[in-house]
């Protein structure tokens, strides 16, 4: 039942992104174009997103557990740090230059664009990076112990 509840959510949430204009590249890169013809019509996106989405948290704090019955994971993180900032400006970055980010990038992929497909696949070598990064600098805070 989870996988089922998982699979309609990920389906109805790139419906979201398709139906938006989020998924498409042209769309997004006029709306970060401050200085030239500006489409605002995704802040409108964005802020009924937030609007929902802050519903659903409140709703989710009083639970213990989600309606399927698994432990409620909600973030526990508040503190603004140096890695918080860098990838802010990486995924920022990634949007601004390309129009896609993470989910967007997925969907378009999904229906074929080639764009999508070079985002993604950068996409994977970038966490593949962080990965072996963060490998590194683990092993190096355990030997230094």
């Amino acid at each position: 039942m989870r996988n089922l509840a998982a699979f309609a959510s990920g389906l109805l949430f790139g419906l979201g992104l398709i139906v938006s204009g989020m998924a498409n590249p042209a769309k997004v890169l006029a709306f970060l174009d401050l200085a030239g013809r500006w489409d605002p019509s995704l802040a409108f996106v964005m802020v009924g997103a937030i609007a929902i989405a802050s519903i659903g948290f409140r709703l989710a704090r009083a639970r213990s557990t989600s309606v399927l019955g698994a432990p409620m994971q909600l973030p526990t993180a508040s503190r603004i740090d140096p890695r918080l900032i860098a990838g802010a400006l990486v995924f920022g970055a990634g949007w601004g230059l390309a129009g896609f980010c993470p989910g967007p990038a997925l969907v378009s992929a999904a229906s074929g664009q080639p764009r999508a497909w070079l985002f993604v696949a950068a996409m994977l070598a970038g966490m593949a990076l962080f990965a072996v990064f963060e490998r590194i600098a683990a092993q190096r805070r355990q030997s230094s112990r």
